[in-house]
């Protein structure tokens, strides 16, 4: 086998693996879009979908980790090569486990369906069509190698977590002023935590990238606006009346 055609043949491989992460992405973003209309649209129906497509990621990951691992035994790659191929691993797992968020929102999505609708629901489209930005800039910077591009992204997950903390102080005080919310509260709290760790996995993409162009990992800390550990809400009004909780 002539030099030329072991190099092309490698080439070749490597853009495969830059394909298959690609299509991954791919779905992942439309795995989180589903869920998020799901939720918006009370339909279960279309939660279920995103559910049942889940495996396609888990199949993406292994064939990735399958190619990678066999590239690294056979190849022996080096400096930027070696980079390039251990960041598939790293990104596929991410893209994973954004489809495993999704799936988690999709579940959600199906007891609200079932239930009364609340107000702080419309938070989560909001929440939503920030994180697929996120997403599809991170996935574009990762195909055409922008790392200005993927900085930008990185940077607005601190704007992710402040719509993320102001919608868990808006659910706690809807919870509060009325405990039969509590329930429906309660999913719309995860599935609001549930995008914010899909914005955490799209932003560890970036990070990725960052490496495998410039060699070293980001010196900057991530930059995060999450204060939802430390809020504190107080109740404006005692419960509702009697005759209030006795309708139905």
């Amino acid at each position: 086998m002539s030099k030329e055609h072991i190099v092309r043949s490698y080439s070749e491989e490597l853009r495969r693996l830059t394909t298959l992460i690609t299509q991954m992405g791919g779905v992942a973003e439309a795995q989180v879009d589903t869920a998020v209309r799901a939720v918006a649209r009370r339909d279960a129906d279309l939660a279920a979908l995103v559910i049942k497509s889940d495996e396609r990621l888990d199949q993406y990951e292994r064939d990735i980790d399958a190619e990678a691992i066999r590239m690294l035994a056979l190849r022996q790659p080096m400096a930027g090569d070696l980079r390039e191929i251990v960041s598939t691993l790293k990104i596929a797992a991410d893209l994973e486990r954004i489809g495993d968020y999704a799936a988690n929102i999709a579940k959600r999505a199906m007891v609200l369906a079932q239930m009364p609708p609340v107000r702080p629901a419309g938070g989560i489209p909001r929440m939503g069509k920030l994180v697929q930005e996120i997403m599809k800039d991170v996935l574009d910077a990762y195909i055409d190698r922008n790392l200005d591009k993927a900085i930008a992204a990185w940077r607005r997950d601190e704007e992710l977590d402040d719509l993320y903390t102001s919608l868990f102080r808006e659910v706690l005080t809807y919870m509060m002023e009325d405990p039969r919310n509590i329930t429906a509260c309660t999913h719309l709290l995860f599935i609001a935590k549930n995008l914010e760790r899909v914005g955490d996995h799209a932003t560890n993409i970036a990070e990725t990238l960052h490496f495998v162009v410039v060699g070293h990992s980001l010196k900057t800390a991530r930059p995060k606006g999450d204060t939802s550990s430390f809020a504190v809400v107080t109740p404006q009004c005692g419960p509702p009346a009697a005759s209030d909780q006795e309708e139905t």
